[in-house]
């Protein structure tokens, strides 16, 4: 029936929950999705030319980026104030160790290609935890 479904299903979220990861001693901080951030720094010279080179660049890796395995979520943010140029590549937490095995492919080849770019600085990168509240 599809009551009996539901029950299922409602068991199934439950023991997933109650299995996720936590950075805290106590359990409270809990995730299910690791990200990974590559992001720079671009020049407002020449109509922000460098923007312009690294959208192109993303451009170039997107369906390489979207091929990692179990991918769930690729995102670019742009912040015209301060000038960040941020790629974020998630995945779920169980499935995050693959992805860094693999030295985060291609970031290698996309960082070196980046730094290329006239007008790119402060590129580096980070790993995160993600949590929907």
């Amino acid at each position: 029936s599809s009551l009996a479904a539901i029950k299922l299903v409602s068991f199934h979220l439950a023991s997933i929950l109650s299995t996720m990861p936590t950075i805290d001693e106590l359990g409270k901080v809990s995730f299910s999705v690791i990200a990974r951030e590559w992001r720079c720094k671009f020049s407002e010279d020449a109509g922000k030319l460098a923007l312009t080179k690294a959208q192109e660049l993303l451009e170039k890796y997107e369906s390489q980026i979207k091929a990692v395995p179990h991918v769930k979520n690729v995102q670019r943010i742009v912040c015209g104030g301060c000038l960040d140029f941020k790629v974020i590549i998630s995945a779920p937490a169980v499935a995050f160790p693959d992805w860094e095995a693999t030295k985060f492919e291609p970031e290698e080849a996309f960082l070196k290609e980046l730094a290329e770019i006239d007008g790119i600085t402060a590129i580096e990168t980070q790993t995160y935890t993600l949590t929907e509240i």
